[in-house]
């Protein structure tokens, strides 16, 4: 089954668990999976029928590009992270 590496700020949904195993041939079926097994976190995942914006999918160290219809071999490991952006930029 794939892993799921659970965010920090999602783990109160977990009940604390950093890494869950959830069943799942598509990016869809693990989250609706996921969602079944821990309540609430569909809404933190996603924004209607799409992935949130501003949340990169890490298939395998790759991030997705299809969204929810991107497969997911029964080995794989999934990661949710959130973009990063902004910055400083320093000058002389």
């Amino acid at each position: 089954m794939p892993i799921i590496a659970i965010p920090a700020l999602m783990r109160n949904l977990t009940d604390g668990e950093e890494r869950v195993t959830i069943t799942g041939a598509t990016l869809r079926e693990v989250i609706d999976n996921l969602e079944k097994r821990y309540p609430g976190t569909r809404a933190k995942l996603c924004d209607g029928d799409r992935i949130r914006p501003g949340i990169g999918v890490y298939i395998n160290g790759v991030i997705t590009r299809i969204g929810m219809h991107e497969r997911v071999d029964a080995d794989a490991e999934l990661h949710f992270l959130p973009a990063i952006s902004g910055g400083l930029t320093c000058g002389t």
